[in-house]
């Protein structure tokens, strides 16, 4: 499990661009950059450039399914570790760090494993090259799910080597040894020896078979589950000198804006460059050619205009004069097309779940509750657009890119140019932001092409917001309609959920209709309500625009529209919206989600990820409790509560709010409870599941993209809003709920989004008794 290599070669010239980059490494960092070289194995390092070479274990054959997601814990992430002669640890992160804290989570459970002392120890970033460093997608919850237990063993490893080198050295044996905190203890004889002086022994030795290593218990760990960790980022993050994509600056490097088509399958027809031309600075227009439909991550065409700045290249683009063929989504109209989804919402549709006979126990229900949802389509919006720099030269190219799939990007790019993916190399920056849309590295393309067309200058492609919120690759639009028959007793007898929107699988496939699996096993398939007549329809509706994952993908609409769902079920038969919610859910039990339907689990093991309605019951009483649910609220004032288990986490959300006569809103507090398994960098956890909220209340209350004449109406934040500081929740609490690592670990960067919108309108419920059913809630409530 554990690589050993050696040095291969002295710092590339990547590595030391990389460095240079605008100055914008800290010196302590170029240092230790320039020092580690270019690692090609677990590595203990005795100095720049002495570097001994171990034994290399067998890597197990990566698995993945069809839509790219592993099956099952990956467990050959060949993440590297090399010691200095000063005793400095460098631990190679190979995940994108994107606030999530995965550059400094990942290292730190190695640290921890190989006793280092984390003031000691120092992180990089790994290029694109999963055959080196196993699956870098930097999506789906699931890098610390994924690589919790590999990286303990590669910790493990390490520290079992250091071990067996200083028994060596003293002539002991190694069961007298122990490492502890950067050093190797002979505790009978007092005697010592740090990292750094064993460092040399120690990468001679073979690596020890993963059935031999000694990992940590629980009790043991120094760093793992503990709040007190610093993130490796955070200085260089309030002092401004991180590099993220956007940053990049190489010798003679050139900058480009580029006029993309507007409207998906548009493409240039002519344009005229000559006012272009003459704006100070620009340099070359070139034009892209538009790619085949399916988009896929190409580029999306147009014409680029390269000057000395960005500036420069984005004001001769606006002198352009470019005719456009809009192609055949030019009449893409977001009212006619939810007209589209909602009439094939209410009427049949393939069946994707079917228990029981829910038509038949509808037909004979006492009372028959049904509603439709409707959530837009919504864009990413990340702090950092997209940005990336590419240099093609002697039939070679290098990118420096913010992108969550770095390998991804290699395979794209390679494709693109024609080259082989060998003659590629992608450097992961930092990401300010990533939220999916920088899985697809379209942008990335652009700048090699670029590249190519300036004879091998390095090219900076920089997307302003406009061409971000313009051409992003958005989350779905959807249409929910839910249906419900209540027997005589007043029990649910019957469910029925159609669902209505475009699919992801439409990026890919040619005018492919109907949600796919990993999209509808997303709370739509897999709710494990005890209703004995349960059916899940998919309507088959076409794409008009680009379609891309987003942060917590179909849960949002489906959790939206089922917790809504239930919270009006509540309301019909006189219930507390809680208890009704625990009812529906039903006791205690662990469900298979095979046992619902053919369904998706995140990739992940029924038997090791079984859907546990206890951990859900457990959540939902958490939160409600921390909530003060059932207090008595002045007049204006309400709770509202919402459940979900999405990316093998279970959260509960309680909004508390408060609506005034004119229609203002305010949200008092949020408590959200939420069971990821054990936690291995606790405040990390509740950084995001803050940061969830405030993203959930964004969607729900401003965040929505429309289209007229197949174009988006929004172009910035003064259309496309989001939250305002103002508006935040007053008080967000997170509360963990606390297991032991014998629970295999959940996500946590995408749960805690689905709940909150739901939380949010059902709690305004409370409080007006008016009903939000459609997002965003806008000015809804004024009237």
């Amino acid at each position: 499990m554990n690589h050993f290599a050696h040095l291969m070669t002295q710092p590339s010239g990547a590595m030391a661009d990389m460095a240079r980059a605008d100055q914008l490494a800290s010196p302590g960092r170029r240092d230790w950059m320039k020092a580690a070289g270019a690692l090609t194995g677990l590595v203990l390092m005795v100095g720049a450039g002495g570097m001994v070479r171990a034994a290399e274990a067998a890597k197990e054959e990566k698995k993945y399914g069809a839509d790219g997601m592993p099956h099952g814990t990956v467990d050959d992430p060949l993440v590297f570790v090399s010691i200095g002669k000063d005793g400095i640890v460098t631990i190679i992160a190979h995940r994108a760090e994107m606030g999530t804290g995965v550059r400094t989570g990942l290292p730190m459970v190695v640290a921890d494993e190989l006793e280092a002392d984390w003031s000691k120890v120092r992180v990089i970033q790994a290029p694109g090259d999963e055959p080196r460093y196993g699956n870098q997608d930097t999506d789906g919850s699931r890098s610390t799910r994924h690589f919790f237990e590999p990286m303990r063993r590669v910790g493990a490893s390490g520290r079992a080597m250091l071990e067996i080198a200083a028994a060596k050295q003293w002539n002991v044996p190694v069961t007298e040894v122990v490492a502890r905190n950067h050093e190797v203890l002979h505790e009978a004889s007092g005697r010592k020896l740090g990292y750094g002086e064993l460092a040399e022994a120690a990468a001679a030795l073979p690596v020890p078979a993963t059935d031999t290593l000694r990992l940590k218990k629980p009790e043991q760990f120094r760093y793992i589950g503990k709040q007190s960790t610093r993130s490796v980022d955070i200085q260089d993050v309030v002092s401004g000198t991180t590099h993220f994509g956007i940053d990049t600056r190489l010798e003679g490097m050139v900058y480009a804006a580029v006029a993309r088509p507007a409207v998906l399958g548009g493409k240039v027809k002519s344009y005229k460059a000559d006012a272009a031309m003459k704006v100070p600075g620009v340099l070359k227009v070139v034009e892209i050619p538009a790619g085949p439909m399916p988009p896929v991550f190409a580029a999306l065409g147009g014409v680029a205009v390269i000057a000395a700045d960005t500036w420069a290249a984005m004001k001769g683009r606006n002198a352009l004069e470019i005719e456009w063929d809009d192609g055949p989504n030019a009449s893409y109209d977001s009212e006619a097309f939810r007209k589209t989804l909602s009439e094939g919402a209410n009427k049949p549709a393939p069946a994707v779940r079917n228990d029981g006979d829910a038509m038949k126990a509808l037909e004979g229900a006492a009372q028959r509750i049904q509603a439709e949802y409707y959530l837009p389509h919504l864009a990413h919006a990340t702090m950092e657009p997209p940005a990336a720099t590419a240099r093609v030269a002697d039939g070679k190219c290098e990118v420096w890119a913010c992108v969550q799939s770095p390998y991804g990007t290699r395979e794209n790019v390679a494709k693109q140019l024609g080259l082989d993916i060998s003659a590629v190399t992608v450097h992961q920056t930092l990401l300010g932001g990533g939220f999916g849309r920088k899985s697809k590295s379209d942008y990335a393309v652009e700048a090699a092409l670029l590249s190519r067309a300036m004879d091998g200058k390095p090219v900076k492609v920089t997307w302003s917001r406009e061409d971000d919120i313009t051409n992003d690759y958005f989350h779905t639009v959807s249409v929910e309609r839910l249906e419900a028959g209540i027997d005589a007793n007043g029990k649910a007898v019957a469910w029925l959920h159609r669902t209505a929107a475009p699919t992801i699988g439409s990026t890919f496939v040619a005018n492919a209709q109907g949600q796919q699996p990993f999209e509808l096993g997303m709370s739509a398939v897999n709710i494990p309500f005890a209703i004995p007549n349960f059916r899940v329809e998919s309507v088959p509706v076409p794409a008009h625009t680009r379609i891309g994952w987003f942060r917590s993908v179909s849960n949002i609409p489906h959790v939206f529209a089922v917790q809504s769902f239930v919270a009006e079920m509540a309301h019909a038969l006189k219930r507390d919206p809680k208890d009704y919610l625990l009812e529906l859910i039903g006791p205690a039990r662990k469900i298979s989600p095979s046992d619902m339907s053919d369904s998706w689990n995140y990739g992940e093991s029924p038997e090791i990820y079984p859907l546990d309605t206890g951990r859900m019951r457990h959540v939902v009483e958490v939160a409600a409790k921390a909530a003060g649910w059932g207090r008595q609220l002045p007049a204006g004032r309400g709770l509202g509560l919402a459940v979900s288990y999405s990316f093998v986490t279970y959260v509960a959300t309680v909004v508390e709010v408060e609506v005034g006569k004119d229609g203002s809103l305010i949200v008092h507090q949020v408590d959200v409870a939420v069971d990821c398994g054990p936690q291995v960098h606790p405040d990390r956890v509740r950084a995001q599941v803050e940061g969830a909220c405030i993203m959930g209340q964004s969607l729900a209350t401003r965040s929505e993209i429309s289209f007229a004449k197949g174009r988006t109406n929004q172009t910035n934040f003064h259309q496309y809003e989001v939250t305002r500081m103002s508006e935040a929740p007053r008080a967000i609490k997170v509360h963990l709920v606390e297991h032991g690592f014998d629970v295999p670990l959940g996500g946590v960067g995408e749960p805690a989004v689905p709940p909150f919108a739901p939380a949010l309108c059902n709690a305004i419920f409370a409080a007006t008794g008016k009903r939000i059913r459609n997002l965003p809630i806008r000015d809804q409530l004024k009237a």
